[in-house]
């Protein structure tokens, strides 16, 4: 969704949600240890559907792939909770989406480090 009113609803999204997942699933759901983020909510100008990406960083990737389950099966529940904190006259449909761009830019990090490694061992040669 384009214009003020577009982001406006989507950083209310992005702060809302995370609250629901913060204090009240994570009350119900022990399985989500993990630090979850939304990184971004993209709602659609109709308000019919809105697409959640969510970053969520853990050590173990079983652990990572329980939590966004737990995120995806619990969406309706999340919806609820925010038809109840905003003031809209329809919530959209929740499509949670796993945002790997800071898995990604971690390997592209250690991958230049490693280079610079390599560099730095075959000027000392």
């Amino acid at each position: 969704m384009k214009g003020n009113r577009g982001e406006r609803l989507s950083s209310q999204f992005r702060e809302e949600i995370y609250n629901v997942i913060a204090y009240d699933l994570r009350n119900k759901h022990p399985e989500l240890s993990a630090i979850i983020s939304i990184t971004e909510a993209d709602v659609a100008p109709d308000l019919k559907t809105a697409k959640i990406y969510v970053s969520i960083y853990d050590t173990n990737a079983e652990r990572r792939r329980e939590s966004f389950a737990v995120l995806c099966a619990n969406a309706g529940h999340i919806r609820h909770s925010l038809a109840q904190v905003l003031r809209l006259r329809t919530v959209p449909e929740l499509r949670f989406i796993l945002d790997e761009s800071m898995e990604y830019g971690e390997k592209i990090d250690r991958l230049l480090k490693n280079i610079e490694n390599e560099e730095s061992n075959s000027d000392e040669k």
